[in-house]
């Protein structure tokens, strides 16, 4: 399930609190959703995966709860909370849950011209 939502702005909100738990679900939240990239919260309860799947952008995940299992290529990974991987691109990856955990997706798309 995604909820398209922006996060507040000009005031301080607590990520963890942001987006609860469901039972058997991945739950996403876009907190910013922008021509040059995106940043998404998501929350997976344990056992939910996300299946291998490619990007053409780096992309960042930061674990806010719980430790998550990535799998960038044929390396396997255990992300904890307060730890952060990044997902190059055009490289297969895949995430499961084998307890329930939150994550911050941030995924720049391009380079703004100055």
């Amino acid at each position: 399930m995604t909820d398209k939502v922006n996060a507040p702005k000009g005031v301080s909100f607590n990520l963890n609190e942001f987006i609860d738990y469901s039972e058997d679900s991945v739950i996403s939240k876009t907190l910013i959703d922008k021509g040059i990239g995106n940043i998404t919260l998501f929350s997976f309860d344990k056992g939910e995966s996300l299946s291998e799947h490619t990007s053409p952008f780096d992309a960042v995940v930061y674990i806010i709860d719980g430790s998550a299992e990535i799998t960038i290529g044929s390396e396997k990974s255990t992300v904890k909370a307060g730890e952060m991987i990044i997902m190059p691109a055009n490289i297969p990856h895949a995430l499961y849950a084998s307890e329930k955990y939150k994550m911050l997706l941030i995924m720049i798309r391009s380079k703004v011209n100055s």
